[in-house]
């Protein structure tokens, strides 16, 4: 839903209207927030979910437990993938690559921290990738509050609570083909775990949907070209 912002502020830097993008990107706030509330049911009842679809009562312990976990990654990739749709209609990818290189820097040493060294297993794991995802959005955040979009971000506004409607449902039909794609995944994901063997299969099928992401990433990025291009 956040690739709607993309458009928007597009739109509003290319008419040089500035201001709008902070109330945009406060907007787009609003309605991510609103959905990841509304998404939450999904998370706290994963494991009666998943075991009323017949799982295997192994996968569906661990799936309830990284399921609590994964609610603080919701919220964060709502501030991250926001703030990066709002600085990329500025040009302002350099920041955007800095976080993301330590990002990367961070997830790899507390993975190792908390799961080599200090053996804290699954909970190790999903703190490592909370604090990678979090830490770079609090940098994105002093970057666009502080001082780095003296333009674009004139704080936060009442006006922010007006005209939610078109982003709502610009938002809804720029996340209608994602979600498709993530659910065909995610129902794959599922049928696989009725199979005998259920582990060993959701398992390699992990495996092969990795694979099948790391080969998604060339054209995604001349995806993301496109639309940057477009931007501008």
């Amino acid at each position: 839903m956040a690739t709607a912002l993309e458009t928007l502020c597009g739109q509003a830097y290319g008419a040089k209207q500035y201001h709008m993008l902070g109330i945009y990107l406060q907007r787009s706030w609003i309605v991510l927030f609103a959905t990841a509330i509304l998404l939450l049911p999904l998370f706290i009842f994963t494991a009666p979910i998943m075991r009323a679809l017949g799982q295997d009562p192994n996968i569906v312990a661990v799936a309830g437990d990284i399921s609590y976990w994964f609610i603080a990654v919701l919220f964060a990739f709502l501030v991250s993938f926001t703030c990066q749709m709002f600085l990329q209609s500025q040009s302002k990818n350099m920041i955007i690559a800095y976080l993301a290189a330590a990002s990367l820097a961070i997830h790899l040493f507390l993975s190792w921290l908390l799961t080599v060294n200090f053996k804290f297993g699954l909970a190790g794991a999903m703190t490592s990738t909370i604090l990678a995802y979090w830490i770079p959005n609090l940098g994105q955040l002093m970057f666009v509050m502080c001082g780095g979009c003296k333009e674009t971000w004139k704080g936060f506004s009442i006006l922010a609570f007006n005209d939610l409607w078109p982003v709502i449902k610009l938002s809804l039909s720029s996340s209608t083909m994602l979600c498709l794609e993530l659910w065909y995944n995610t129902i794959l994901v599922l049928l696989t775990g009725n199979l005998k063997n259920a582990e060993v299969s959701v398992d390699a099928l992990a495996i092969c949907l990795n694979i099948n992401g790391w080969e998604m990433m060339i054209s995604l990025g001349f995806l993301a070209a496109a639309r940057y291009i477009y931007c501008l």
